[in-house]
């Protein structure tokens, strides 16, 4: 009788811990990170997200984008990615997972170097290493500011707009060093091109 009611009495403990833990830990703890979060940083707890002028939900400035297609000469290029069967996929971040050796590797990035460099009017040797290969994540929203500015001349003639003009937002746009001397600094795509229709 008395080993039982030792039993039921742990078994008690045990529901009331559990709930206890559940409360605690399952419903207060997430909805006061939550509140700081929406409280102290709300454009990064809600997902960075980036609005156009209109306020039209155009993609997160976490998140690269493609801005291939058929005007493509009007935007400025993020570096390639190798997210997703076509890339940029956000639900399959990830790299090639080719060395550097790799003969498709080496062809890709060949490829690549060809077709910036002739869109863009310059030489092979002088295309960055940005502009033709993909990120570990495959969704890097940033490039160099070298390769920013090496696309200025190609989006500036298709907008009709002047070299100094575009070559000021670019400039605008890059971000320094994290703290001063982490990283290097970059250009945010999609931010730059939201601007640049701004300009347009």
């Amino acid at each position: 009788m008395a080993s039982a009611r030792s039993s039921f009495r742990s078994l008690g403990v045990a529901v009331r811990l559990t709930l206890l833990s559940t409360v605690v830990l399952g419903i207060a703890y997430p909805l006061a990170v939550w509140g700081v979060g929406q409280t102290a940083f709300p454009a990064q707890a809600n997902g960075s997200v980036v609005r156009s002028s209109d306020g039209t939900v155009v993609g997160s400035s976490l998140i690269g984008q493609s801005f291939a297609g058929r005007d493509a000469d009007r935007w400025f290029q993020s570096r390639p990615s190798a997210a997703g069967e076509h890339g940029y996929d956000a639900g399959a971040s990830s790299g090639s997972n080719l060395g550097p050796s790799n003969p498709d590797l080496l062809k890709a990035v060949e490829e690549r170097r060809a077709a910036v460099a002739k869109a863009d009017g310059v030489a092979p040797s002088d295309v960055p290493a940005d502009a033709v290969t993909a990120s570990g994540s495959g969704l890097d929203p940033d490039i160099s500011p070298s390769y920013a500015l090496q696309q200025v001349s190609r989006v500036a003639a298709a907008r009709g707009l002047s070299d100094p003009d575009v070559r000021a937002l670019v400039a605008e746009h890059t971000e320094s060093r994290q703290l001063g001397f982490l990283g290097e600094p970059v250009v945010n795509v999609l931010e730059l091109n939201l601007a640049l229709a701004k300009l347009s």
